[in-house]
């Protein structure tokens, strides 16, 4: 499938931008054009001493050219170039459209109010609902992983975790292995393994709340403190609010910390703030519904949307 592909010789590249776990990217120039790209390349595994072509590399490559949607990055092409004289020895790269800043430079600089934090919300979700209407979980949502322009057009990237997911129930199994830590959703850090499209939403919850205070709302260093964090602003939840909850096998490995569950984030939130973006009651409300811990009951892109 590679065969006409492009040489990255094509392609000056300028800078670095950013690495990930499963490529590193640069802003380049394509010398015919002199437009600017992201040029995102692939890293390779050694195996038995030869280059293996990773599976969620193909994954990647095969959503994003499937998926047309203003709120999801654009991918140009593929290109290929060579570690060595040896033709079998290519490294490919994903050529993307090029975009100035990612949203968790911009929270690290500027404060937000609640009508550019409502628009940047907007283009996600947006963005989230079509990958779910088209049965993709991107598994990876998060501000460095939301690529935006000049002109506040809002893309999401960066593909390497997302699956496409069976059309209906029963759902099937997946790694939890998946989604920074900091926007991971409670269900994944108790261990399971048959998940949904709702971990998408939790993650665009902890995206909102960056939003308003312009820094993580659960910041764990690991899998333990990263609960502890969220039940320590949400409270513990109980078989009546998460049924199944005492049977996740997490449970059974570590004590967490016990607090009364809390039915609202006003607290964390509260309508009069010097230091934070206030929220009004429906804003507040919409945060809830996208920090639920019932991923059955956690809200859905559409409805999200809708959401007054």
């Amino acid at each position: 499938m590679f065969e006409r592909c492009r040489s990255v010789e094509e392609f000056e590249r300028l800078s670095k931008i950013g690495e990930g776990t499963y490529g590193v990217v640069y802003k380049a120039r394509e010398k015919k054009t002199g437009e600017f790209v992201a040029l995102k390349k692939l890293k390779i595994l050694k195996k038995d001493e030869k280059k293996v072509f990773r599976l969620t590399f193909l994954r990647e490559i095969e959503i994003l050219l499937t998926c047309h949607h203003p709120s999801i990055v654009h991918v140009k092409e593929v290109v290929v170039g060579t570690t060595t004289t040896k033709l079998n020895n290519r490294v490919f790269y994903i050529v993307m459209k090029y975009l100035e800043n990612d949203l968790q430079v911009l929270t690290e600089k500027q404060r937000f109010c609640q009508r550019e934090i409502k628009c940047l919300m907007l283009q996600p979700l947006e963005g989230v609902k079509y990958l779910h209407d088209n049965w993709i979980i991107p598994r990876d949502l998060k501000t460095s992983n939301l690529l935006i322009n000049e002109k506040c057009e809002l893309k999401i990237a960066d593909f390497g975790l997302a699956r496409r997911t069976q059309s209906g129930p029963p759902l099937k199994p997946y790694t939890q292995e998946v989604v920074t830590l900091w926007y991971r959703s409670p269900e994944l850090l108790m261990g399971m393994k048959k998940y949904s499209n709702a971990i998408d939403m939790w993650s665009i919850g902890c995206i909102m709340a960056e939003l308003l205070t312009n820094k993580p709302i659960f910041d764990g260093k690991s899998k333990i403190d990263q609960i502890n964090k969220i039940f320590g602003i949400l409270g513990t939840p109980d078989e009546k609010i998460w049924p199944g909850f005492t049977k996740l096998c997490g449970l059974n490995k570590v004590k967490f910390v016990n607090k009364k569950h809390n039915y609202s984030l006003r607290k964390r939130f509260p309508s009069i703030s010097f230091t934070y973006t206030v929220l009004s009651n429906s804003g507040i409300d919409l945060l809830n519904k996208f920090l639920t811990y019932d991923p059955n009951k956690r809200i859905i892109a559409e409805a999200a949307l809708k959401h007054v």
